[in-house]
């Protein structure tokens, strides 16, 4: 791995000269263990020698203290602002809900390596809002009014997104992984095709929640209003680090058919695709009798949505890019 040449000066060549930067080895010695972690290093293009250049040593070290704590599996800095963005609440306050002292938070955000007892607190309550909850109530006393209601509810609104199903859940979070900008609308609508698709290959749906046939087309209640607050908006939602590492529970065909819709439909905004469903034959049924724009909440039965799609996979083969693509294709040239 390499960066672009830039210039400095060279103590062996003792002029300036180009370094690239590049990645090396190094073996250290942490509490009598050795750790082998990768540095970035400055070589000089001339001689070939390391160079020093401003800020390189305070970037080693930060990659040390990332790496080492990766390898012991402590808590990261990065993990620990996310928790005070999920939970709203500051680096003092926090300190106290997790019982620990004022300043063990803000100290941890400045460089310091927690303990493996502290760490492994603070990854509990990264991982379970129940978890978090029992701790502000422990330390209720410790926190003002104003940080504590605000945290709790912030729990609250936590285990509110949870009320869908563990699987849903996974593949929002994979859907999430796979795609830089995804709006509710468009999240709506690739939910449905990977239902409708992953039905049809395997004769059962991925996930068990119902789908409605909204005037925007295909809506799974649920999780519309886990994301309703974001309107048309992409969806940057801090909540969601919770769910690291869950979309490792799906398995093989799961992934293989988000990945197939993820880059088929998901290369469109919500708007196309939701014409595209428009002109599918469960929306349109569903929706019969109510004028455009008509609210309605007609369900879409899991058994049609698989019917549906089993006809155009002996058509088109929805188990390939190119036959969902030659679909997408043919969906867009009808009327809307």
């Amino acid at each position: 791995m390499t960066e672009k040449m830039r210039r400095d000066f060279c103590i062996e060549c003792r002029k300036e000269t180009e370094y690239l930067l590049q990645k090396r080895d190094m073996v250290k010695t942490i509490k009598d263990k050795s750790y082998k972690f990768e540095i970035t290093v400055a070589v000089c293009m001339e001689c070939g020698r390391e160079m020093s250049i401003p800020g390189l040593i305070d970037k080693n070290v930060q990659e040390i203290d990332e790496q080492y704590r990766a390898m012991e599996g402590l808590v990261s800095m990065e993990d620990i602002e996310k928790l005070m963005k999920i939970y709203k609440i500051g680096k003092a306050p926090l300190s106290l809900a997790l019982g620990f002292g004022e300043v063990t938070i803000p100290r941890y955000l400045e460089g310091q390596v927690p303990s493996r007892e502290y760490s492994d607190i603070i990854k509990a309550a990264l991982a379970s809002p129940a978890y978090m909850k029992q701790r502000l109530m422990e330390n209720r006393s410790k926190l003002t009014d104003a940080a504590y209601k605000k945290s709790m509810a912030a729990a609250d609104s936590i285990e509110r997104l949870f009320n869908v199903s563990d699987k849903m859940l996974r593949v929002i979070a994979y859907v999430f992984e796979r795609l830089e900008e995804v709006t509710p609308l468009m999240l709506q609508k690739l939910l449905y095709f990977i239902q409708g698709i992953y039905s049809a290959l395997y004769g059962r749906p991925i996930f068990t929640e119902d789908c409605r046939a909204w005037v925007h087309g295909p809506v799974y209640p649920e999780v519309y209003d886990m994301f309703r607050d974001f309107k048309y908006n992409p969806i940057d939602d801090a909540r969601f680090a919770l769910l690291k590492g869950t979309e490792e529970a799906l398995t093989d065909d799961e992934k293989r058919v988000i990945d197939i819709v993820v880059n088929t439909f998901g290369m469109y905004g919500g708007k196309v695709l939701e014409r595209i469903t428009h002109n599918e034959a469960p929306w349109m049924d569903a929706r019969k009798g109510y004028g455009d724009g008509i609210p309605s909440s007609e369900l879409l039965p899991k058994e049609r949505i698989m019917e549906y799609f089993t006809a155009v996979n002996r058509k088109y083969g929805v188990d390939s890019e190119d036959g969902l693509r030659a679909y997408i294709c043919d969906m867009l040239k009808k009327e809307a």
